[in-house]
C-alpha cells in the first residue's frame, strides 16, 4: 500500500505543478496575476485547490477513487482542449525538473521513516521558491548578455513602438517600408516583454542589423521604463492610446503615463507621439495625425492624404481599416525622419502586404473570411464591422467580444454588431452576459468549446457568406 501512496503522491503533485506552471506562462510568470487577474477562477478550484483539500480530508481509499477516476481524467482532457496549451521552455523544464527532483527525495526520505506523512505543499513551495530565485539570477545573466550585443552592432538604429492597440502593426508596416532601403530587423510576433526582447537579441538579432525595430508592452507601470532602459532607443513611436488593459493600470491616466516612459531613453533623437497622448509638440516630438486625411477606405484598400512640410501627399496602401492610415502616418513620419524620400515611401506602400490575422481578407469554401483575430481594441473591431457592413450577402461574426476592457465598450461593440451581422458566434462565456443583453435582432450562438468551432461553422454559414473573425481570445480567457 504505501508504493500505491508514493505513487499517487509523485502524480498528484506533477499535476499540481503542471497546473501551476501552465498558469504561469499565460501570465508571464507573475504569481499575483494567476491569483488576482485570471478569468477563470474556477479552474483553481477544480484543477488545483479541491484535489489538494481532497488529499487531506478524504481517507486515502477514497481519495484515490476520486483521484484517477475524476481528477485525473478531467486533468487530461482539460488540458487537451486548450487553445494555448504549455509551451517546454527551458524555463519549464527547469520547473519540472526541479519539482520531480523534490519530490523524490521528500518521498524517499518518507519512505524510510515509517511516522512521515506525505505532502504537497512543501515540494510545490521549494519548487516555485528554487525556480523564481534561479530564473532571476539567469535573467540578469542574459539581460546583461543581451546589452552587450547591442552594444556590439555598429551605429545600430533602434525605434521603439508602444500603444495600447496598433503596434505590432506599425512595426510590421515599418519594417516593411524601411527594409527596401537597410538591413531591417523586427521583433516577432508579438514579442514585447522585457524577458522576450532579451531573448531576441541575444539569439536572434543578427550582427549586420542597421535598424531594430522592437514592441514595448506593460502590464504594470514602469515595465516600458525597464525596455526603454535596456534598448535605449535612437527614434519611438507612441501610437494610439485607450482603455486596453484597464483592469492593470486602473486609469486612463495610468495607462497614458506608463506608455510616456518610453521617451525617457537617454539616446532619443526623436519620439512620434499619437494626439491621444497630452504633449506638447516641440524639437524632437512629432504629433500626429492630426494632418491626416482619409480619403477613401473599403474592401481594396485605403487612400489618404497627408501634410508633410507644407506639402500635401498622397498615399494608397492596399490594407484594409481606415485606422491603419493613422498607423502608416507614424511609419512615413517615421521613415522620412531616417532619410527615404516620400516617392520611395509612396512606392512602399503600393506594395505593403497586411499584417497576419489583422483585417487580412482571403477566400475560402466560397466564403469571404475576413480575419482580424490579433485585434483586440474597440476602434479596430468597429471598423471590421464597417468593412463587414459592405458586403451585400449574409454576414456572420465570430468573437469574444472585447478582453481587459470596460462594460460600456463591450456594449458599444454588441449594438454596432446587432446592426450589421445576421449570425453572431460568441466563443467563451467572459463577455456573454453583456453581449447577449445589447444583441437583439441578430441569432446568437455560443460556442463554449473552440474545439466545436469548426463543426459550428459547417453547420450555420453558407457559400458567399462573409465570416469576421474579431479578436481570439486563448481558452484560459
Amino acid at each position: 500500500m504505501q508504493y500505491i501512496e508514493i505513487f499517487t503522491n509523485i502524480i498528484l503533485i506533477i499535476s499540481l505543478g503542471w497546473y501551476l506552471i501552465t498558469n504561469l506562462q499565460w501570465y508571464n510568470y507573475k504569481l499575483d496575476r494567476v491569483i488576482l487577474k485570471h478569468h477563470k477562477q474556477q479552474w483553481h478550484i477544480i484543477y488545483f485547490l479541491s484535489p489538494i483539500a481532497l488529499f487531506y480530508l478524504l481517507e486515502f481509499e477514497y481519495f484515490l477513487v476520486y483521484f484517477y477516476l475524476l481528477y485525473l481524467t478531467s486533468f487530461i482532457l482539460w488540458n487537451r482542449n486548450l487553445s494555448k496549451s504549455l509551451v517546454l521552455t527551458s524555463r519549464v523544464k527547469r520547473f519540472l525538473g526541479i519539482l520531480l527532483f523534490t519530490i523524490f527525495i521528500i518521498d524517499g526520505l518518507c519512505f524510510l521513516t515509517p511516522s512521515c506523512s506525505y505532502g504537497v505543499f512543501i515540494p510545490l513551495f521549494l519548487t516555485f521558491g528554487i525556480t523564481t530565485a534561479l530564473e532571476k539570477i539567469f535573467f540578469l545573466s542574459f539581460k546583461h548578455k543581451a546589452k552587450q550585443r547591442i552594444k556590439a552592432i555598429r551605429d545600430l538604429k533602434i525605434i521603439a513602438i508602444t500603444a495600447s492597440y496598433g503596434k505590432t502593426s506599425i512595426k510590421n508596416y515599418l519594417y516593411q517600408v524601411l527594409n527596401k532601403n537597410f538591413n531591417t530587423y523586427m521583433t516577432p510576433r508579438s514579442v514585447n516583454t522585457i524577458g522576450g526582447l532579451c531573448k531576441d537579441v541575444n539569439d536572434d538579432l543578427p550582427l549586420d542589423t542597421q535598424i531594430y525595430i522592437a514592441e514595448a508592452g506593460a502590464r504594470q507601470k514602469g515595465d516600458i521604463e525597464e525596455i526603454t532602459n535596456f534598448l535605449e532607443p535612437q527614434y519611438t513611436i507612441i501610437g494610439s492610446v485607450g482603455e486596453q488593459h484597464i483592469e492593470y493600470f486602473k486609469t486612463l491616466d495610468n495607462i497614458i503615463h506608463t506608455k510616456m516612459e518610453i521617451l525617457k531613453s537617454p539616446r532619443l533623437e526623436h519620439g512620434f507621439v499619437h494626439d491621444s497622448v497630452p504633449i506638447k509638440e516641440y524639437e524632437t516630438i512629432t504629433k500626429f495625425p492630426h494632418n491626416l486625411h482619409i480619403v477613401r477606405s473599403d474592401l481594396q484598400g485605403i487612400w489618404f492624404d497627408i501634410e508633410i512640410n507644407s506639402v500635401v501627399e498622397h498615399f494608397h496602401a492596399p490594407i484594409l481599416g481606415s485606422f491603419n492610415a493613422i498607423n502608416l502616418t507614424a511609419v512615413i513620419l517615421t521613415s522620412h525622419k531616417l532619410g527615404l524620400s516620400i516617392d520611395e515611401i509612396k512606392i512602399a506602400l503600393d506594395t505593403i502586404k497586411p499584417v497576419e490575422h489583422r483585417l487580412h481578407l482571403s477566400k475560402a469554401g466560397g466564403k469571404l473570411i475576413l480575419d482580424d483575430s490579433f485585434n483586440g481594441n474597440l476602434e479596430g473591431m468597429l471598423e471590421a464591422i464597417k468593412i463587414s457592413s459592405t458586403h451585400e450577402k449574409r454576414k456572420v461574426i465570430v468573437t469574444p467580444g472585447l478582453v481587459e476592457s470596460t462594460i460600456e465598450a463591450n456594449t458599444q461593440l454588441a449594438k454596432m454588431i446587432d446592426k450589421v451581422f445576421d449570425l453572431v458566434i460568441i466563443t467563451g462565456t467572459l463577455n456573454k452576459k453583456v453581449l447577449e443583453e445589447n444583441i437583439l435582432s441578430t441569432t446568437i450562438i455560443i460556442l463554449k468549446d473552440k474545439s466545436d468551432m469548426e463543426n459550428t461553422l459547417l453547420e450555420n454559414t453558407h457559400i458567399d457568406d462573409l465570416i469576421l473573425f474579431a479578436n481570439d481570445a486563448p481558452s484560459f480567457i
